[in-house]
């Protein structure tokens, strides 16, 4: 089978959870949306063009293996909101309709939002028949990205090379595990392994979770739930 692999690392991420109200929780490793979206970023898709990031979204399968996950960090922002009542009967579908009122007609709240520490991340791509782009053509993307990558949030920088490649083996595992550009310490086999419906993981599934994280419309920003396979593996003496 043939996989696109790459690696994800950085001093802080954030992957959102489903936020509404003040908080933003995050997961401990990449969403299958977020990951798409890296994907879509790279290739230098907008956000007005539902049609090919649903393609993205629908045609790829996604396994995440996680290195390393340091402790939570909360961090604290105001922000300004309309009130309810003036939301009231109106579409606001994304953050400019919430700010569509004159300035002196907003509040402000204080937002609270989490973020994981010293991350890093291996992630293996598989594509299916119908999907728009090879994994090659990924990978190039990868490279050379046309928008700026981050981890979930543009606060959270790249700290190393997400370093592409294409591999050819029999499983995820495999694919993570043979995976030639690791960042210094990572090990070969992450201590969390998850996974899509479809994959050959190479493991037995240890939890299998209901994941709110597929794309239904990307411009009214809304999503809905997909299988998640998730193993937790022993550790290289």
């Amino acid at each position: 089978m043939a996989y696109l692999v790459f690696q994800l690392q950085g001093a802080m991420a954030s992957w959102g959870e489903a936020a509404v109200g003040e908080y933003r929780g995050t997961h401990d490793l990449p969403t299958v949306s977020a990951l798409a979206g890296l994907l879509c970023a790279a290739l230098g898709l907008r956000r007005d063009q539902e049609e090919e990031i649903q393609a993205v979204h629908r045609h790829y399968l996604m396994a995440v293996g996680v290195y390393a996950c340091g402790p939570m960090l909360r961090d604290y922002h105001t922000a300004q909101v309309a009130s309810r009542s003036q939301l009231k009967g109106m579409r606001h579908a994304t953050r400019k309709d919430e700010l569509a009122f004159r300035r002196t007609e907003l509040n402000t709240i204080l937002s609270t939002r989490d973020h994981v520490q010293g991350v890093r991340y291996r992630v293996a791509v598989q594509a299916d028949d119908e999907a728009p782009y090879p994994l090659d053509a990924l990978r190039q993307a990868l490279l050379t990205p046309a928008f700026v990558p981050y981890l979930g949030r543009k606060s959270c920088p790249l700290e190393a090379p997400m370093a592409p490649c294409l591999m050819d083996v029999d499983d995820v595992l495999a694919a993570l595990s043979e995976y030639p550009h690791a960042a210094d310490g990572s090990t070969r086999r992450p201590f969390k392994l998850t996974w899509c419906d479809g994959m050959t993981p190479g493991v037995e599934s240890s939890l299998t979770v209901r994941q709110r994280d597929r794309l239904i419309h990307r411009g009214a920003w809304q999503y809905g739930e997909r299988t998640q396979h998730v193993a937790m593996l022993p550790q290289e003496a």
